[in-house]
């Protein structure tokens, strides 16, 4: 090669790094999906037709009878099929107070509104990290502060609860210091169910009696509606996490054997019980092991059942999280010097929660959606409020529209869990892409 050609070939050698290029335009874009997704071959190419055209001849029925030709403002049924021929959502608009809030005092309704208003302040130092730690103290208070205003009644009762948590802490960190932290959890659990069995009452009748200040009283049997889905979905939700966790650590220990058979027990029993029966066991044969004339609030007895079955459920989707940690983990752990709840708090249990945050919240979505099996023990969610709808004279006959406005709700909230889940995990997400 002679030295012209030599020099010349110098030129095409790049001294610095070249920009991407964009894709070629046939790898790209909606062209080249619906390419490699549809009409990859031609059994897809087929298929992708076929379905086509059903989907397209569903539309051209469903959209007017939805959308062009539904009548939303009517008196009765009668008067919707007068107007046009489309669905009738008139029934959703003319009891929409209904199957929100149930049998709910109308005038009362601002209490259930600013429940749910401050529930979304509530959750959003759990939900944003960037927003100040101090608001963790209404997080803590919320739960207090939904029951007093949805309930109403004395303000003591509520008031008196967060005297017990704060004894309760006392009496945990002082046994704590003098024994160990295991003992001191279980004094002060004894210790809030000793208060709540002979103290609270007696206490807060007495207050009550002595300075009554509080909010008009609504009992549980006014309860309905998408309130009703609320107040026992939100409260599983939030009281099953905690419990699986625990459930979840229990199972997995070694060290206690006689804790880790009580939960692999009950996570074993829960989870081979259906829910309708559980339920049915909270509305009538708990009734038969409680004291005679002792009332136990039967949206409370399956709050409690809800929050029991979601818990077992949840105890092994996070038992699957510890299982996929290496082991280095918990060595390493140790190697720091870390006692056994330092490590789990610290090391342990914020990448199992972030292994299993797919299935938590699958687990959320599917107790939300659970909820409407309350109808059947004679609570008036959404489902169950829809009969008494079609039973009277002015919306007999209503099939579908109460059903699809209701499945719509259910579907937006549901949704928002799973956008936000797939959120959260592209959050924490520490690995390499390549």
């Amino acid at each position: 090669m002679s030295d012209t050609q030599s020099n010349n070939s110098l030129l095409y050698v790049s001294t610095k790094e070249l920009p991407e290029l964009p894709a070629p335009v046939n790898t790209s874009g909606p062209i080249a999906w619906m390419r490699d997704n549809l009409f990859a071959s031609p059994r897809d190419t087929f298929l992708t037709i076929v379905f086509g055209i059903l989907v397209v001849a569903a539309l051209y029925k469903l959209i007017p009878w939805m959308f062009t030709d539904a009548v939303f403002f009517a008196d009765s049924i009668r008067h919707c099929r007068e107007i046009d021929t489309g669905a009738c959502f008139a029934v959703v608009t003319s009891r929409f107070d209904q199957l929100i809030f149930g049998f709910y005092p109308p005038e009362l309704h601002w209490r259930p509104i600013v429940t749910f208003l401050l529930m979304f302040l509530a959750f959003a130092p759990l939900l944003h990290d960037n927003l100040p730690r101090k608001l963790l103290w209404f997080t803590g208070v919320f739960p207090l502060l939904a029951y007093f205003l949805l309930w109403g009644g004395s303000i003591w009762g509520p008031l008196l609860i967060l005297v017990m948590i704060a004894l309760a802490v006392v009496v945990f960190s002082i046994v704590s210091k003098a024994l160990n932290s295991t003992l001191g959890l279980l004094a002060a659990i004894a210790f809030g169910v000793i208060w709540l069995l002979f103290v609270h009452d007696g206490i807060s009748s007495a207050l009550a009696s002595a300075i009554p200040v509080g909010l008009e009283p609504v009992e549980s049997a006014k309860f309905g509606g998408f309130l009703i889905t609320f107040v026992i979905g939100v409260t599983g939700i939030v009281g099953s996490l905690p419990l699986g966790i625990v459930l979840a650590l229990g199972r997995k220990s070694d060290n206690m054997p006689v804790v880790k058979m009580l939960c692999v027990g009950f996570i074993e029993f829960i989870r081979g019980v259906p829910l309708i029966t559980l339920l049915f066991v909270a509305s009538t044969l708990l009734n038969y092991f409680l004291p005679p004339g002792t009332t136990f609030d039967l949206i409370l007895r399956v709050i409690i059942m809800v929050t029991l079955f979601a818990a077992a459920y949840m105890a092994e989707v996070i038992r699957g999280g510890l299982a996929a940690l290496p082991r280095g983990q918990y060595e390493a752990a140790d190697a720091l010097g870390l006692n056994y709840w330092q490590g789990t708090r610290l090391i342990v249990l914020p990448q199992a929660l972030k292994i299993s945050i797919p299935g938590i919240v699958n687990t959320f979505i599917g107790l939300f959606k659970d909820t409407v099996l309350v109808s059947i023990v004679g609570i008036l969610d959404p489902i169950g409020i829809m009969q008494p709808i079609r039973s009277t004279s002015e919306w007999n006959g209503i099939i579908w529209e109460l059903p699809i406005f209701i499945g719509f709700v259910f579907f937006i909230f549901c949704y928002i869990m799973s956008r936000y889940s797939m959120y959260f995990e592209r959050k924490l997400d520490t690995g390499h892409r390549s």
